[in-house]
Order: C-alpha cells, then structure tokens, then sequence
C-alpha cells in the first residue's frame, strides 16, 4: 500500500491535490481512498487529506486513514503544516514543501512567533525534504490558485506512490474546468521541473 498525507491550510487546494491523486490511482485499476480533517475556518484553518492506494489491482485498502510514520510521501503546502505533520511520514519516506510560510493568526497578533525559515531549516534537518517554490511556479502560470496541482506536479515526478506523470496529468485533466486546463497543465509541468533541478 501506498500512502500520501497532504496537509496546508484553507484555500490552497489541498482537497482537490488529493482527488486528482486518487482519481489517478483508480484510472490505472487500483484502489484508493481518502479523508479530509478540515479546521474550523473556511480559509486559513489547518487542513489534512489522507490518501491511500493498493500497489496492485487486487489490493484492498482497508481504511484511508494513514497511521503515524507509515505515509510515503507528505505533501506540505506550507511548512508549519509540514512540521505539524511529519509524524505520518515513515523514516524512508519524502517530503514535499512549498517555501511560503503562512502566518497563523496568533502570530500576527503578537502572541506567538513564526518563523518559517526555521521551519524549512527543521524539515529538511529531519527528513528527505524538497522544498520547492511552488508560489513562484503558480503565479507563473498566471494563478495562485494552482500551487495544488504544482505540488502534485512534483509529487508525479518522484515515482514515489507508483503513478507516472501522465496517469496524474489525465487524472487532472478529468477533475479541473476545461478552460483551466492549459493553466494546470503548465503548472503540472513547473511542479515536475522543480524535482528535477
């Protein structure tokens, strides 16, 4: 079984990264599952998807929640949510971390501190981290609003849940709006060039 944890804060997409991923696994025949935890907040809130995916057509997935330290891969849009989270990853496994720190509201107000750097400085110190600007790569493509589908251009360039790129990049075809497509596609694309450098 394979697994992804995805983890960010409301309105970046975390949920479709997820179905796009899982919608990717059941076109190639296998089974997948997921769950969501969704914070209090519509935007701003911390928020968790669990993906689950058989290796095989035969394998069952028996719950699509991921038990700590057994996520191949964890997905972090924004690097507190990453380190909130980095319990999930098992010790082989790899991080994926958009470089934009989002600072909690707590923080704004003075009572607490937030540095992301630091964070960014702490994942990487205690896994196998890429850290990507994937705000840089979305509004490149001419929306903040694709940072999901640049993660999970990243992710498809790993190899690491057995899903090549085009089995994701039909899998976001099939879940995005026609007229955004294009604008996907590249960023899909950016995601993937941002493994490989």
């Amino acid at each position: 079984m394979k697994s992804v944890l995805l983890c960010g804060v409301g309105g970046q997409g975390t949920v479709l990264a997820s179905r796009i991923i899982a919608q990717a696994a059941m076109d190639g025949g296998r089974m997948a599952r997921t769950a969501e935890t969704i914070g209090m907040a519509q935007r701003g809130g911390a928020v968790v998807s669990h993906v689950r995916i058989g290796e095989t057509p035969e394998e069952k997935v028996p719950s699509p929640l991921i038990p700590d330290g057994q996520a191949d891969v964890l997905i972090g849009f924004e690097p507190g949510e990453a380190a909130r989270n980095l319990g999930y990853l098992k010790p082989s496994g790899i991080a994926i971390v958009n470089r934009r720190a989002i600072v909690p509201v707590t923080a704004s107000l003075g009572q607490s501190d937030y540095d992301g750097q630091a964070v960014l400085d702490w994942l990487q110190a205690n896994s196998r981290c890429f850290v990507i600007d994937g705000d840089q790569a979305a509004e490149a493509c001419g929306s903040a609003k694709v940072l999901n589908v640049v993660l999970t251009g990243a992710l498809a360039e790993t190899g690491a849940l057995g899903l090549s790129y085009d089995q994701i990049e039909q899998a976001m075809i099939r879940r995005v709006k026609p007229k955004f497509v294009k604008m996907n596609q590249k960023a899909l694309a950016l995601g993937a060039e941002m493994v490989r450098r």
